[in-house]
């Protein structure tokens, strides 16, 4: 699949993470795996109604997976979108950098 085929999959990373709260709940994801009511526990800001309709838009972006435990839904990061997002927009500018940095060492 080349870059252009996942345009779709781009579009919906980059909505996801176009709202703060949804970062917010990425970075506490980043720090550890949490439950459902772990998360929503740790945004007081919000009331948890916004809060689930905040994680289906990061799901339906892949990423967040999520596997129920009994009663409880753990969530976890899936960080290959934002691998493919970095790869795609970032890579060629840092390998670029890394590159001057060679050609200026070799000075």
């Amino acid at each position: 699949m080349n870059q252009f085929e996942h345009k779709g999959d781009d579009d919906r990373v980059f909505k996801a993470l176009a709202s703060g709260i949804r970062r917010r709940m990425l970075d506490l994801l980043k720090e550890s795996p949490r439950t459902t009511g772990e998360l929503c526990g740790l945004l007081p800001d919000i009331d948890r109604t916004t809060a689930l309709q905040h994680l289906r838009v990061l799901e339906s972006a892949d990423l967040v997976t999520g596997r129920k435990i009994g009663r409880e839904r753990h969530l976890a990061l899936a960080p290959l979108p934002i691998k493919r997002i970095s790869d795609r927009w970032i890579g060629e500018y840092a390998q670029a950098a890394v590159d001057m940095l060679d050609r200026i060492e070799r000075l």
